[in-house]
């Protein structure tokens, strides 16, 4: 459902495509945008600000050969505490595709979420956004993996039943303490494993093998 000129749901999540079809049961990646699409800079909602993270358009690259589905699920409180609108991140989103295009690159799902922390059911680290991507794509998720800089990331990849997270760099918040918290989410079959980077993913990723 579209609200105005934006993809939003009547809940008020921005949930865009996918753009093509995959087969069902199909196994997903999962993207977190600020720290890990895009350099963090802290409430990014223009467009000069707009960084691509060293290796990301190599991963999704690597998973759209792969035939993988890409779905980016975002937190944008920004958007609900009244700090920038939807316009501006549709001008970022544009202007984040348009670079990742240039190398080859494509999402086939956005999924952003403008609640305020909280308990919010499509605000990670709860795991909505992960499941409704998954339901309009058809994903496999117990084969899917999500990779985040935030201990929420990998907490909404274990609540949705994926197979792992991958945890990228120092995380976002305080350093030691927020990987902590993230590799405590392992176990129970969901691997949780920590990264330097995006461009170091893909060696972690079972569905990438054949690529």
């Amino acid at each position: 459902m579209t609200a105005g000129p934006f993809p939003l749901d009547p809940d008020g999540v921005w949930r865009e495509g996918p753009g093509r079809t995959f087969p069902p049961g199909s196994p997903g990646l999962f993207l977190d945008r600020d720290g890990v699409i895009v350099e963090e800079v802290g409430w990014l909602h223009k467009v000069e600000d707009v960084r691509l993270t060293p290796g990301i358009a190599g991963l999704i690259r690597a998973a759209n050969r792969a035939g993988a589905p890409v779905a980016v699920v975002t937190n944008q409180s920004g958007v609900g505490r009244g700090l920038y609108g939807w316009a501006d991140f549709d001008a970022v989103q544009r202007a984040i595709a348009a670079r990742l295009a240039r190398l080859g690159a494509t999402w086939d799902a956005v999924f952003a979420s403008p609640f305020p922390p909280g308990d919010w059911p499509m605000r990670k680290p709860r795991p909505g956004m992960l499941l409704a991507a998954s339901k309009a794509i058809g994903l496999d998720l117990a084969a899917s993996w999500i990779v985040g800089d935030r201990a929420t990331d990998i907490e909404a990849g274990l609540g949705a039943g994926l197979q792992g997270g991958l945890f990228v760099g120092e995380g976002y918040f305080d350093g030691e303490p927020e990987r902590a918290l993230a590799h405590a989410r392992a176990g129970g079959g969901f691997s949780v494993r920590r990264i330097a980077g995006p461009g170091e993913a893909a060696p972690h990723l079972p569905f990438l093998d054949r690529a």
